[in-house]
């Protein structure tokens, strides 16, 4: 979808450090960035767009500092580092997330100045349990407002940093 605006696309898998549980908070978050950072350095100032999932969101400090618009699916909304971010981002940003995600809080969404899909039920990884046909209709729902998200974006070539 991201390249049929135009876009190109940087797949970023991470490994996470094998002790990366009992890293604290601060580390963690640290970690992320890092990651994010790096992944946008790679890109020589050509990067004009952000989508993360779950554990990327702790990179939103990233996308808010560089004012570059993001996505986050599943953002760890229960997280105050990651909704400080969210908070001083001024750039477009969606975040999507559902109901019965533990990480995910629907007030807090709501007060953000941002695109928010909220899709009742659906749980961490945007299902909703044993209903298959109704998964799909999740990701149908999460593809088409994404796609509208980057539409409004206009085509994938950066603006000048």
């Amino acid at each position: 979808m991201l390249l049929s605006h135009g876009w190109t696309v940087q797949e970023v898998w991470w490994r996470i450090p094998g002790d990366f549980s009992e890293f604290s908070v601060e580390e963690r978050v640290a970690w992320v960035e890092g990651q994010v950072a790096g992944a946008v350095e790679a890109e020589g100032g050509a990067c004009g767009l952000l989508v993360g999932k779950s554990l990327g969101s702790l990179g939103s400090g990233v996308a808010a500092e560089r004012n570059l618009p993001a996505v986050w699916l599943t953002p760890v909304l229960t997280l105050e580092h990651v909704v400080r971010s969210l908070r001083r981002t001024h750039a477009p940003t969606l975040l999507v997330g559902g109901t019965a995600d533990r990480m995910w809080d629907s007030g807090v969404a709501g007060r953000l100045a941002h695109d928010v899909l909220e899709v009742p039920s659906a749980d961490h990884s945007l299902e909703l349990g044993d209903d298959v046909a109704g998964s799909v209709e999740v990701l149908r729902r999460v593809v088409a407002r994404l796609d509208g998200f980057v539409g409004s974006l206009g085509s994938g070539v950066a603006p000048p940093q």
